[in-house]
Parts: C-alpha cells; structure tokens; sequence
C-alpha cells in the first residue's frame, strides 16, 4: 500500500505519544534524571517536537552534532499532542489552506503551534518521498508541554549509537530490527485539515 504524502508516524499508547528532541548534556541530562525540564531550558523559545525516529536522527545527526548529544524520547499525553495540532497553524503559506498570505500571517502570529511536514528519512537518512511532522510549540503550548503534558523522558542516546554504527557497517536488517515500533497515529481528518499544507 502508497504511503500517503503527509501522514504522522509515532510510537504510541492508549493515553501517550512519543516525540523525540536533541539537547546539550546540560540540558538533556537533569531532563532525564529529573523526568522534567530544569531551569536552564528556555520556556521563551519556541520547542519543536518530533514523532518521527529517523527525522530526529537525521536532524541532530545520530546524536553527534554539537549541542544536540543527548536525545531524548519524550512521552507525552495524547490529549496534549492533539490539543496542540488543534491550535496549530502550517509554518509556511499554502494556498488553498489560508484565505490569503495576510490571514495566514494573522494565524501564524496567534498560534501557539506550528507545523512542517518535511520529508520522511530511511536508515542512512536519505529523503522518503512521503512526510513527517514536526511541531513547533511556543508560549501556552510550551509551558503545557513542559508541566502537564509530559509523562516520561528517556536517554535514546546510546540507541541512537548503537543503530548508527550498524548502519555504518552496511548492517540494514539489524539495525531496522532496533528501531521504536512506530505506526501511523489515529489522528482524524478535522485535527488535520487546516494542516494539509
């Protein structure tokens, strides 16, 4: 069956999702070991979320790229993630979606998520030509993100390693074998309508 071109892949429960995101150790760490954000993460800045595995690999470069070595599997509630797809707004104009290029700047400027559908990445981190989300979160949606939304955090650093090196050795099947079960996130049309960009 075609993958449809833009779809929201994710490891999921009943209640929770898994977004990914790369920090510095400083950050990372105390994230992990305190199951929430420390002081030092900017609540002002916007945050991007990323239910796709891979896109977080190929972004934060398998966790090697400077301020980006610790990744973290963030879990977070459903209700949250759906909550902040339901005040999103797309990141760039689409015509079609917006009435015009004004009214989508009002949106943009008022929302408290956007959202980029970029191209999905296979294990050597090669563009798919189907896409994934990524969602950017800012003001209500971050503080939410930060003191209500989020369930668990974990270091999928050394995973992140571990494939790596398997796909380094040419050693596809095992490190396909390792990768987060992800599936496509029951998400209904009305969430995702203004989003179709």
């Amino acid at each position: 069956m075609e993958e449809p071109q833009r779809r929201i892949r994710a490891t999921y429960t009943e209640s929770t999702i898994t977004v990914y995101q790369a920090y510095a150790p400083e950050i990372g760490l105390p994230a992990v070991r305190e199951g929430r954000f420390p002081a030092v993460w900017k609540r002002e800045r916007m945050t991007w979320i990323k239910p796709s595995f891979l896109w977080m690999m190929y972004r934060c470069g398998w966790g090697a790229k400077a301020g980006q070595e610790t990744v973290l599997a963030v879990e977070i509630s459903r209700d949250g993630f759906e909550w902040a797809l339901r005040h999103a707004c797309l990141s760039s104009y689409v015509r079609g979606v917006h009435a015009d290029q004004a009214a989508w700047q009002r949106q943009l400027k008022r929302a408290p998520a956007r959202v980029q559908w970029d191209p999905e990445r296979d294990l050597r981190l090669q563009p798919l030509p189907h896409r994934s989300l990524q969602l950017g979160l800012s003001g209500e949606a971050v503080r939410r993100y930060a003191d209500e939304w989020t369930v668990a955090i974990r270091d999928v650093t050394p995973l992140a390693h571990e494939i790596h090196a398997l796909v380094s050795d040419g050693d596809l099947d095992s490190a396909a074998r390792l990768l987060p079960p992800q599936r496509p996130y029951p998400v209904g049309d009305e969430l995702l309508a203004h989003l179709r960009g």
